[in-house]
């Protein structure tokens, strides 16, 4: 692909989570519905880095569902293997974590404390969870006991609402706890993906933390971005979520930046579809369906072809297409030499949504401990499905 001069930092040390270590300092955000095997194979093709499973639910894990043991199958290209966990039941995560280790399923194992959808925090889980002191400790404690050598982390928004923040107590614990890293999405439950990320956290959770790397998520839709917030909040290295949907090639940008080389990937027209291909042929491998594949992709049409100037029939006819030859049919009628548009393909990337006052359980932000909240119900927070 062809590249264009930007202006860039000198080369970042490599980030080291317990023994794995990334020569660019950059993690792949687990995204529901998108960071699978086929996602994660593609964006491996363009850049380094830890690139992190769709979330699994330990309760289906540990249930050994038929969907969730295929969304924890990697391909053999993919090393390390890093796997999200979400759960609610100490027991539960625990367990889920031990299946990962003894059957040697994960190089990595994360742990998600900062999803903000209703049906999760509604029953206590995600984002709500650490406002629960004890409950976030006895999670976080166990699942470190279990994952034994494999190095565990944590991520994590700033909390509920401005007026009930938990990440620097949640860091402390899982710090004390002997997490390997942790991750901050530098927003609150009730903004979901809203306005701008407040880095200034980021950078309050780095002065807080001294004993293991933190690392900084939000708003970094460039490889600029990210050695800004590095620079800005001292963090130790990046988690891109929205970022790279239909730019698998920002994580070329990224290891540039991180390298202290001043160029970006600016792909043609004819680049771009070649990658949509691709994708669309990994997701067909995924799936084991040519039909379950293509139908995959139709959300990707919009990203990938951001800001080139590929018409509204093509665009709806690609997302409805049930075959590769139909894929390929009409990637064929576009122009391959039209270049990089600039700017029109740069910026945000899915829906940013507006702040809502989060979904919680009654009483839940009457104490920050779990007293009389049963456990059983917030054990209703764990999905039958994994990847929510």
């Amino acid at each position: 692909m062809s590249i264009a001069s930007a202006t860039l930092a000198s080369p970042a040390p490599a980030l080291e989570i317990g023994p794995l270590r990334l020569d660019t300092p950059v993690v792949l955000a687990p995204m529901a519905g998108i960071t699978n095997t086929a996602f994660r194979r593609l964006c491996r093709e363009f850049g380094a880095g830890l690139y992190v499973s769709e979330m699994i639910t330990s309760r289906a894990l540990v249930e050994r569902t038929p969907e969730t043991m295929r969304l924890i199958t990697h391909h053999e290209s993919e090393t390390p293997r890093s796997i999200q966990l979400y759960g609610v039941d100490p027991a539960t995560v625990a367990e889920a974590v031990r299946i990962l280790v003894d059957e040697d399923r994960a190089d990595h194992i994360d742990l998600n404390f900062g999803c903000p959808v209703p049906k999760v925090t509604r029953k206590g889980g995600g984002a709500a969870l650490p406002w629960k002191l004890d409950l976030f400790r006895d999670i976080v404690e166990g699942a470190v006991k279990s994952a034994r050598h494999v190095p565990l982390t944590v991520k994590m928004r700033k909390g509920i609402d401005e007026d009930h923040l938990t990440y620097l107590e949640a860091g402390r614990i899982a710090e004390g706890a002997g997490v390997a890293s942790m991750a901050l999405h530098a927003r609150t439950a009730s903004e979901f993906y809203s306005g701008h990320a407040d880095w200034s956290a980021i950078a309050k959770l780095k002065q807080t933390i001294t004993s293991v790397p933190v690392l900084g998520n939000g708003d970094i839709w460039s490889g600029a971005d990210a050695v800004r917030m590095v620079e800005e909040t001292g963090c130790d290295g990046v988690v891109v979520g929205r970022g790279c949907l239909g730019r698998p090639w920002l994580f070329a940008d990224l290891a540039a930046a991180f390298a202290g080389d001043d160029t970006l990937v600016t792909p043609t027209l004819g680049e771009v579809a070649a990658a949509f291909r691709r994708h669309a042929e990994l997701l067909v491998e995924f799936f084991g369906s040519e039909e379950r594949g293509c139908r995959d992709i139709r959300k990707h049409v919009a990203w990938y072809f951001k800001g080139y100037p590929v018409g509204g029939e093509t665009r709806a006819a690609l997302a409805t297409s049930d075959s590769l030859q139909r894929i390929d049919d009409l990637l064929g009628e576009l122009d391959p030499d039209i270049p990089y548009p600039g700017d029109a393909a740069e910026g945000q990337r899915g829906r940013a949504g507006t702040p809502k006052r989060p979904v919680l359980p009654e009483g839940w932000l009457e104490s920050r401990e779990l007293g009389a909240v049963a456990r059983g119900e917030v054990a209703g927070a764990e999905l039958e499905n994994s990847g929510g």
